[in-house]
């Protein structure tokens, strides 16, 4: 089954709503909670011990934000393997933690894009640190959980009652199938505004039904489009 503890969690989210009571379970079972910016001063509101993601990295976040978690201390204890003995070494060589939970969703692209077109303030809404996080723990879903929208949170509530913070490898696995859904979705959304409105149709990519073709194919070439439409 590959069980696992939850006994580190990276929580950076857009969306709050929801998610206190995850957050007082978390606390409840002991889990040591990383966090940034707006998330960190929302968790201290609820008065939970957690820790700033800048402790754990030294560096401030940068460049208005743009630059918070992209660091080689978050994304090791992240990707680590953990029945890897070298991996383990290197973690302990260079002080990284571990992270068995990463709760990360995405700034609102396409909220913004149906609300301006004010192309700086679209720009601006392509999340970069939080897609990264959320497609390294769903890679190392063998010890990691991924949470990456807030239509999961009510699922994690459950699983961490049920389980009082352990994870089956069915479970980690099924969070993220979701996590690359979500991926793929938010990426296809930022493609598809890139592509604008007076590219070919045929290029345009279906959100909802889709089909991937080989990686390498020519998104360009005629009958080869990365996505056929349904």
């Amino acid at each position: 089954m590959q069980e696992r503890t939850i006994k580190s969690a990276l929580i950076s989210v857009y969306h709050k709503e929801g998610l206190s009571h995850i957050i007082q379970r978390l606390s409840a079972l002991g889990v040591t909670i990383f966090s940034t910016g707006g998330t960190k001063d929302y968790i201290q509101g609820l008065e939970v011990k957690v820790e700033a993601v800048e402790s754990l990295t030294d560096y401030p976040s940068i460049l208005g934000g743009r630059v918070k978690t992209l660091h080689p201390k978050v994304f090791g204890g992240i990707l680590a393997r953990r029945e890897e003995p070298e991996h383990l070494t290197e973690l302990a060589m260079f002080k990284i933690p571990t992270i068995d939970l990463v709760i990360v969703d995405l700034y609102p692209f396409e909220a913004t894009l149906a609300s301006t077109q004010d192309e700086a303030a679209i720009i601006e809404k392509i999340d970069i640190g939080g897609i990264s996080l959320i497609r390294a723990a769903a890679k190392n879903y063998k010890d990691v959980l991924v949470v990456s929208s807030q239509a999961d949170y009510n699922d994690l509530f459950q699983l961490l009652n049920e389980k009082n913070g352990f994870t089956t490898l069915e479970d980690r696995k099924a969070f993220a199938r979701r996590a690359f859904a979500t991926t793929s979705h938010y990426d296809t959304a930022i493609y598809n505004y890139f592509l604008g409105e007076n590219e070919a149709e045929e290029l345009r990519v279906s959100i909802r039904n889709s089909q991937v073709l080989r990686y390498g194919e020519n998104p360009h070439q005629k009958g080869n489009v990365f996505w056929r439409l349904f």
